[in-house]
């Protein structure tokens, strides 16, 4: 079995710009196991956002929209004192792994691509505990096919010590990994950790690197 490790941030564009790409990869290999771990990209940021980083920010959304063709909102970013921290997106992801253990990985992704959606193509503040609750509660429920999540459990979580510790946990790894870029995927090989992907990697040529290491046992 194909095991991959895919290392991210909800709010990091590029990896918006590569979760297509990613879904592209799963679906040619149904077998594949992949975890998530969460990035931290600008994670206890407390810094108001000023016009200027806006700005900024805004130029790599064009990239990506250029690369991509995905949607980006014109209201992304623009709510009154918003600060560009990215740890409450992350810790939903973490909470969604911690009530969500019977579903899948490939499964929990839904959550994944719902924060990005809200942030992105709908411009929502998804530095808002209570919205990413409703939005994390929405995409399982669709993805579980029931009514098993309630957003005021989640919420619970979401805010609790051990969420908390635990996202930043997670943080810690990518460190100690040597990963400071997002998105990256990495392969898991005869116990050893490959880099498939570092940025936006196109679904062909993610194959390719695959086949590479199984075949060699290393990039070239």
């Amino acid at each position: 079995m194909i095991q991959l490790i895919y290392v991210a941030d909800p709010m990091c564009s590029w990896c918006y710009g590569f979760g297509p790409e990613l879904q592209a990869l799963l679906e040619m290999m149904p077998d594949a196991n992949l975890d998530i771990i969460v990035g931290g990209l600008r994670a206890y940021n407390q810094e108001v956002m000023s016009e200027e980083q806006r700005q900024t920010i805004r130029g790599h959304w064009k990239h990506v929209a250029e690369a991509t063709g995905l949607p980006f909102a014109a209201t992304g970013m623009t709510q009154a004192g918003f600060k560009y921290d990215t740890e409450p997106a992350c810790r939903t992801v973490v909470a969604t792994k911690m009530l969500a253990d019977h579903l899948s990985p490939v499964q929990l992704l839904s959550v994944f691509r719902a924060i990005q959606h809200a942030f992105y193509a709908e411009g929502k503040d998804v530095t808002d505990l209570r919205l990413l609750s409703d939005i994390a509660v929405r995409a399982l429920n669709e993805t579980d096919g029931a009514e098993s999540f309630d957003a005021s459990s989640f919420y619970e979580t979401l805010v609790s010590p051990l969420c908390m510790a635990d996202t930043r946990q997670e943080f810690e790894q990518c460190q100690r990994w040597g990963i400071r870029g997002f998105p990256a995927l990495l392969l898991v090989h005869n116990n050893a950790l490959h880099m498939i992907a570092s940025g936006f990697t196109k679904r062909a040529a993610l194959v390719s690197a695959i086949e590479e290491i199984q075949k060699n046992g290393r990039l070239l």
